[in-house]
């Protein structure tokens, strides 16, 4: 998978795509991320990509002529994608305004062979980006963040590790919570006791039909304590 993402804050990423999970995806070229610095695509002296929204209110917004540049170069740059099939790239915008994102959607993600996200900062970006280039419009929640880049590392993270081979032990991802709209059980390992607390006996039984029950109980438990909307 090719992910292209559009910023003014590239050097936000470095630590996500240099550690743990994502920088061996890199390494072992089952993705390739690339930054483009939003602000180089600017055609003003001053490399300005804001301005004052029309109509008046509170704050900035970001103006059209850089992302749309800034796009168009991202989609010159994935050779890997036969020029006729490029307007079918989906392009995902950061917003509180978006469909929230799960589970589901890193899955139908993880199986593009490319995509692109737009980081918004300010009060957002010219409503005729959203309307010509955007294909989905995704949040992480009820909440607003200063700019777009931490919910594209979210979104990024839970996609790339569903691509097979990202993750070494495939068995592990299909045990999470809301892989099947449970969350998951508890987990233990050594020592066997700490501190008076000791493992459930049932975990040391052997019993894998008797273990993997326990399991199952113990998912629909937390989940209709803590997320009875997912029952």
């Amino acid at each position: 998978m090719v992910i292209k993402i559009l910023t003014l804050f590239p050097q936000m990423f470095t630590g996500m795509l240099s550690e743990s999970i994502i920088k061996r995806a890199i390494e072992d070229e089952k993705i390739d991320i690339d930054c483009i610095q939003i602000r180089d695509y600017a055609s003003n002296k001053h490399k300005k990509v804001d301005d004052y929204p029309y109509g008046g209110g509170a704050g900035m917004v970001m103006t059209p002529q850089p992302l749309f540049d800034a796009h168009e170069y991202a989609l010159d740059s994935l050779t890997n994608i036969k020029t006729e099939e490029k307007n079918k790239i989906r392009t995902i915008y950061m917003t509180p305004k978006g469909r929230v994102f799960n589970q589901d959607m890193a899955k139908e993600l993880s199986k593009e062979s490319s995509l692109i996200f737009i980081c918004g900062h300010y009060e957002g970006v010219d409503q005729r980006v959203i309307e010509t280039l955007v294909t989905d419009e995704i949040s992480i929640g009820d909440y607003v963040l200063t700019g777009g880049e931490i919910p594209a590392m979210v979104v990024i993270d839970a996609t790339v590790r569903l691509i097979p081979g990202v993750v070494s032990n495939e068995e592990s991802i299909v045990d999470e919570s809301h892989s099947n709209n449970l969350l998951e059980y508890p987990q233990y390992t050594r020592p066997q006791e700490f501190r008076g607390m000791e493992v459930p006996g049932i975990l040391l039984s052997g019993h894998h039909k008797n273990i993997e029950e326990w399991r199952r109980n113990k998912s629909l438990e937390i989940t209709k304590n803590r997320r009875p909307d997912l029952v």
